[in-house]
């Protein structure tokens, strides 16, 4: 039986999960005409800064960390903010798991005690996972899926339910 243990620190992904990532724009966010932060994004910002110190953990390939910080202020939000990691300063892709590793070894933290909060489950939840970090996929976007299951044991009954064949 594994244990959580409760985070020393919360990563956040930057586009769509704090600030909504508008397609077409091809400049750094923070010289965009317009940026905009995700709906809640504030009061779960605040909420969490009182208890957490909170980063940005962003695959942002041109972005410094001061550009990023610049585009988290424009919307209010880089008081809650303790820092920015990005491939300008780690010199890591984002969907590496050491990318994770090298956050925690800079924070002087086991990966254990670092958290993960992202929309994308391949390019940030898989691999915060495989790099012993807690991790909390946000599906924002409510993608449709055909069924969930709760434990393997319930899959003949769902199997039943959408196969009407089978109840024959």
């Amino acid at each position: 039986m594994s244990t959580k243990i409760m985070p020393s620190a919360i990563l956040f992904d930057w586009g769509d999960t704090l600030m909504i990532d508008t397609p077409g724009n091809i400049e750094k966010m923070c010289n965009w005409p317009v940026v905009t932060a995700t709906e809640g994004a504030q009061e779960v910002l605040e909420f969490l800064s009182a208890h957490y110190p909170i980063y940005i953990a962003t695959n942002a390939q041109e972005s410094t960390a001061k550009d990023i910080e610049q585009a988290f202020a424009r919307v209010g939000l880089a008081k809650y903010l303790s820092g920015y990691f990005c491939y300008a300063n780690l010199s890591l892709a984002k969907d590496s798991p050491d990318f994770y590793r090298k956050i925690a070894q800079q924070l002087q933290l086991a990966p254990s005690e670092l958290m993960m909060i992202s929309d994308t489950f391949d390019k940030d939840i898989y691999p915060a996972r495989k790099a012993g970090l807690q991790a909390v996929l946000l599906n924002s976007t409510q993608r449709p899926t055909d069924a969930t299951v709760d434990s393997i044991g319930q899959l003949n009954e769902l199997i039943l339910k959408l196969d009407p064949c089978q109840n024959s």
